[in-house]
């Protein structure tokens, strides 16, 4: 959980003012979408042998 934050700050966060809480709450929305539909990339930052082994068994 805490790389997958760590990527959502970084790409959509970094540096970032929102002028409103409602900015910040439309911006984590459509992050966390992008990253849904990203597959490839959410299993680049969780899909470790180890994670994926203790999820299988």
């Amino acid at each position: 959980m805490e790389n997958l934050w760590e990527e959502l700050r970084e790409k959509s966060f970094h540096n970032r003012v929102f002028e409103s809480q409602w900015a910040l709450e439309n911006q984590l929305e459509v992050s966390l979408k992008e990253l849904e539909s990203d597959n490839k990339r959410v299993a680049s930052i969780v899909g470790w042998t180890w994670i994926i082994n203790a999820l299988l068994n």
